[in-house]
């Protein structure tokens, strides 16, 4: 498989939410980069195609584009990756 990040990603495990739209999803943040990241969720479902995620450790909240999904996992893309929220 080609390899298309520009950033390696950074294996974690952390807790965090997915929200937009009034709703919230907790889920599981896999790995991550400062461009991006997998996300693990409770179970195969639909998500908006930007959203916002919040790391439950340090509360911070990023921009999120939807790039790729496969059964319950996610991939973003943070947006506006320079100057995180």
């Amino acid at each position: 498989m080609i390899e298309r990040r520009k950033l390696e990603r950074i294996e974690v495990d952390e807790v965090a939410y997915v929200f937009g739209d009034g709703a919230s999803l907790r889920c599981r943040v896999v790995n991550m980069s400062d461009q991006g990241a997998a996300i693990e969720l409770p179970s195969k479902r639909y998500v908006s195609s930007t959203f916002k995620l919040m790391l439950e450790k340090d509360r911070s909240i990023r921009s999120c584009r939807l790039i790729w999904s496969s059964g319950n996992l996610i991939g973003v893309a943070f947006e506006n990756s320079g100057n995180p929220a």
